[in-house]
């Protein structure tokens, strides 16, 4: 089995936070999203994965660090890690596309914005898996039609009228992708744009016109990371689940003095607390300081210097110096405000 990460994308929405850390390796409940995101689909496809693809933007951007970072992944998921490069922003079938020599066997792709909690068998009756997730706006998503065999017959982008409540979430299984490697170079060959850019959905409607067979697979939860609002969200529900898991989730370094932590929380290695109440629902990344603090609902990451807040649905980046009356703020990475 293999996974297709495409990541090529720059995060616009989650601004000033990706304007220095490419989004899907920015920390959430303690780790990296696009670690979390491999590695609960290798949980959920209970079975080697022998290659992970990541497909990546500008070496510029995603450079060194962010490969290194990618290759430790797949090497501790016993995978070989392959790197490819999207050299221009051209649509997720240009993405998948820009992975073509890894394009073969049955493989997940997957993109590296959301999270998941899941747990069913592939069926090995389908040629794909979709992986839906239930909402109860489906007017706001693409989504599925299914026929009264349980298949999939068409894929509906925002439908004016009711089609089905399951929601394309960006998650892919090909029995061999391969076949969907053939039908997206059709689309290239062919000039199939929509938006400007090349879509998965036009090689996915072409092996279905083909009769591929196509199932869904539901997941129980779908949690977004495309901007601070719903990172802050998904950091809070994965806190939860792993606290639930029995996963120790303060590290044995933190100093914590005169400090109250409300579970669920993740305190990252050497951190400080002193005179603080943390929690619920707080990440503390690497070696920060907070004092004389009361922290709710947030996201804090490495090496910063937090003191005198009182924050409620935050997110702070890295090397943040702070000292002031906001709740509510969004500081990107070396942000400095002090009185």
């Amino acid at each position: 089995m293999k996974i297709i990460v495409p990541m090529a994308g720059r995060g616009s929405r989650l601004r000033p936070h990706s304007l220095t850390v490419p989004k899907p390796l920015i920390p959430v409940a303690g780790e990296p999203i696009v670690h979390r995101l491999v590695k609960d689909i290798a949980k959920v496809l209970k079975q080697p994965i022998e290659e992970i693809a990541f497909v990546l933007g500008d070496p510029a951007w995603f450079g060194d660090e962010v490969v290194s970072s990618l290759e430790s992944l797949a090497e501790g998921l016993g995978a070989k890690a392959s790197i490819y490069r999207q050299d221009q922003p051209l649509g997720t079938g240009h993405a998948i596309m820009s992975a073509a020599p890894s394009l073969s066997g049955p493989a997940v792709i997957a993109y590296a914005d959301t999270l998941i909690r899941a747990e069913f068998d592939l069926d090995p009756l389908a040629d794909s898996v979709i992986w839906t997730k239930r909402v109860p706006n489906p007017e706001a998503y693409g989504v599925v039609n299914l026929n009264d065999k349980g298949e999939i017959k068409e894929l509906v982008e925002k439908p004016d009228n009711f089609v089905s409540d399951q929601a394309v979430i960006g998650i892919y299984y090909y029995k061999d992708v391969a076949v969907l490697k053939d039908k997206l170079q059709e689309v290239l060959e062919e000039n199939i744009m929509n938006g400007g850019e090349y879509q998965i959905n036009d090689g996915i409607k072409k092996m279905m016109a083909e009769g591929r067979i196509f199932k869904t697979g539901t997941v129980d939860e779908w949690m977004d990371c495309g901007n601070k609002e719903v990172t802050i969200e998904t950091n809070g529900k994965m806190l939860q689940f792993l606290h639930d898991d029995g996963e120790q989730l303060v590290a044995d370094t933190a100093k914590l003095e005169n400090a109250s932590i409300i579970p669920p929380c993740f305190i990252g290695e050497n951190v400080t607390l002193r005179n603080v109440t943390i929690g619920p629902h707080v990440s503390v990344g690497a070696g920060t300081v907070i004092e004389d603090s009361t922290i709710k609902n947030s996201l804090i990451q490495a090496h910063s210097h937090i003191k005198n807040v009182q924050l409620d649905e935050a997110m702070i980046g890295n090397h943040v110096s702070y000292d002031g009356q906001f709740t509510k703020v969004s500081l990107g990475d070396y942000t400095k405000l002090e009185k």
